[in-house]
C-alpha cells in the first residue's frame, strides 16, 4: 500500500495518474454540449449505492473509468454558456494549476512551520485586497472557506467590539434581501435570529437608508445596542448594491460596526469600468470577498478583511502545541491566530497564480464582460412581452417571470414558471435558478460566464416560454 503514497519514489506514478485524470476531464470539457445530462436522483443513486467501498479496484485507471459513470458523465458543468443558475463561475486555468500544486504539496496554512512561503503569499494577497478596498495601513484579514464563514467571523468581531454585557441587547441590521448567513451567524453567535432587524429595500432592491436610520434610532431609544450594520455589495438574488456611503455615515453617527458583504460584488475591485459602484466600501470595518464567485477561482477561495488588525484578536486562541504566545513575541507569523479554522488549505495559491499570470486587469475585464452581458440581457427581456423583469442589473443577475397573455391567475402563473424551470433542468439544455419576489415565483439568470452570449439568453428565454406554454396547455386540457 505504500506505493500509493506521494513521495520521491512514486513521483513518476503521480505524474502518470494525474495526467490520465487531466486528460479525461479535458476530453469531457471538450465534448460537453450542454450543462447537464438531465439525469434524475432515482436513476443515479443506484449506481453509487451499488459500489462496495470495502472492495477497492486497486488501479487508478479503473477508478477513473468508474468515476466517469458515477460523476463525470452527469456532473453539472459551469463552464457551459447555458449554465445560468447560481453564483458558480467558470474557472481560469492558472487557478486550476494552483489547485493541482496546493493539493499535492498539501500545506496547511495554520502555522508557519507547516506552510512557510504559503503563509507569506496569503498575507501578501490579503494586503493586496485591503489596498484595493482602501481599508488603510492597519488593515488585515485571512482566507476562509466562503462567504458564510467570512460573514460569521466578521459578526463575531462586531459582537466582541460592541462590549455589551447582555447578548440579548445586541442588534444587527441588514436589508430584507441580504444573505441568509446573516441570520445564521446571529444564531451561531448566541444572539438568535430575532436579533437581526430587517430593513426594507427600494425599487432597485437597495437598502433604504431612511428606514435604517429610523431603526437605529429606535434601537438606541429602547436601550439596545446596534452591534452591526451589514451592507450588501451584490445581493444573491438581484446583484443589488446597497448605498455604501450613506450607510457608512449612519454607522459613524451611531457608533456601529459596518460590515460589507461583497462576496459577489468583489469582482468590481478589479473592474476597469465599474469600480465606482462600490465607492464607500473603504469605510467598512470588515468586508467579505468571495474570489470563487467573481474572480473566476475554483471553490473554495474567500476572505474576511478588517480595517483594524487588532480586532482579529477576538478569534485568537493560543495552544501550546501549535501557536504558543511566545511565537507572537518572536514575530513568527501564524495565520491560525486570525482564523476560525485550524487546518486550512492553501487556497490563496490559486489567486496568486491567477494574478501572476493574468493580472488584476485580466480578471476585471472578464467581470466587466458579464456585467455588460447582463445589461444586454435586461434589454432583451424588457422588450419581450412574454416576460416581466424586476430590476436593471447592478452586476450580472437578472430576475424575471414568464407572463402568459391569456392567463391572469397569479398562482397559475407561479406554477407555469416553476414547471418551466424544472422541465428545463430535466432536459439538460440549460439551467436557471429561481426565487420569490413579493411572494410570487420568479426565475433568475446569474451570468458569470464571459462565453455566454446574448443569443444564448434569447434561446433560453424561448425554451422557458415553450415549457411554460406546454404546462398551461396541459393544464387547460385537464380542466376541460
Amino acid at each position: 500500500m505504500r506505493s500509493h503514497l506521494l513521495n520521491d519514489t512514486t513521483a513518476e506514478q503521480y505524474r502518470r495518474s494525474v495526467t490520465d485524470g487531466v486528460e479525461r476531464v479535458a476530453a469531457k470539457l471538450a465534448a460537453t454540449d450542454r450543462p447537464f445530462t438531465g439525469i434524475t436522483v432515482d436513476a443515479l443513486a443506484p449506481r453509487i449505492d451499488g459500489i462496495d467501498l470495502d472492495q477497492p479496484l486497486h488501479d487508478t485507471g479503473a477508478v477513473l473509468d468508474e468515476l466517469e459513470d458515477v460523476y463525470l458523465r452527469d456532473a453539472i458543468y459551469f463552464h457551459h454558456p447555458r449554465y445560468l443558475a447560481h453564483l458558480n463561475c467558470p474557472v481560469v486555468i492558472p487557478a486550476v494549476l494552483g489547485e493541482a500544486v496546493l493539493s499535492a504539496v498539501n500545506s496547511s496554512l495554520d502555522t508557519w512551520d507547516q506552510s512557510a512561503g504559503g503563509t507569506l503569499i496569503e498575507r501578501k494577497l490579503i494586503d493586496w485586497t485591503t489596498e484595493r478596498i482602501g481599508l488603510g495601513p492597519a488593515a488585515d484579514g485571512v482566507f476562509t472557506s466562503g462567504g458564510t464563514q467570512s460573514n460569521l467571523q466578521a459578526l463575531l468581531l462586531a459582537r466582541e467590539e460592541a462590549k455589551s454585557d447582555s447578548l440579548a441587547d445586541l442588534r444587527i441590521f441588514a436589508s430584507e434581501v441580504s444573505h441568509f448567513s446573516v441570520k445564521k451567524s446571529a444564531k451561531l453567535l448566541g444572539l438568535g435570529q430575532d436579533a437581526v432587524v430587517s430593513i426594507p429595500v427600494d425599487h432597485d432592491k437597495r437598502m433604504q437608508t431612511v428606514a435604517l436610520a429610523r431603526e437605529l434610532e429606535r434601537c438606541k431609544e429602547a436601550g439596545l445596542v446596534p452591534m452591526a450594520v451589514v451592507a450588501t455589495a451584490g445581493t444573491t438574488d438581484f446583484g443589488s448594491i446597497d448605498p455604501l456611503p450613506e450607510i457608512a455615515e449612519l454607522c459613524e453617527q451611531f457608533g456601529t460596526w459596518m460590515h460589507v458583504d461583497a462576496a459577489y460584488g468583489c469582482g468590481l475591485l478589479a473592474s476597469l469600468k465599474h469600480r465606482d459602484r462600490i465607492n464607500g466600501i473603504e469605510r467598512a470595518d470588515s468586508v467579505t470577498v468571495d474570489y470563487h464567485k467573481s474572480f473566476f477561482q475554483p471553490v473554495s477561495s474567500s476572505a474576511v478583511l478588517v480595517r483594524d488588525a487588532a480586532t482579529l484578536r477576538h478569534a485568537t486562541y493560543h495552544a501550546e502545541y501549535l501557536n504558543p504566545r511566545r511565537m507572537v513575541e518572536e514575530r513568527i507569523p501564524n495565520q491560525v491566530d486570525k482564523s476560525l479554522q485550524t487546518t486550512r488549505r492553501f487556497d490563496a495559491l490559486k489567486l496568486w497564480m491567477t494574478l501572476r499570470t493574468m493580472g488584476a486587469d485580466g480578471i476585471g475585464q472578464l467581470f466587466d464582460e458579464v456585467c455588460e452581458l447582463a445589461r444586454e440581457g435586461w434589454k432583451l427581456i424588457a422588450a419581450d412581452p412574454r416576460f416581466d423583469v424586476v430590476v436593471q442589473p447592478s452586476l450580472s443577475t437578472l430576475v424575471f417571470r414568464y407572463i402568459p397573455a391569456a392567463v391572469t391567475d397569479p398562482a397559475e402563473i407561479d406554477r407555469a414558471n416553476l414547471y418551466a424551470r424544472k422541465a428545463l433542468f430535466a432536459s439538460g439544455d440549460a439551467i436557471v435558478a429561481g426565487t420569490k419576489v413579493g411572494g410570487r415565483h420568479y426565475l433568475k439568470f446569474t451570468l458569470l460566464n464571459p462565453e455566454t452570449q446574448a443569443s444564448d439568453i434569447a434561446a433560453v428565454l424561448d425554451l422557458i416560454a415553450g415549457h411554460a406554454e406546454q404546462y398551461l396547455g396541459e393544464s387547460l386540457d385537464r380542466a376541460s
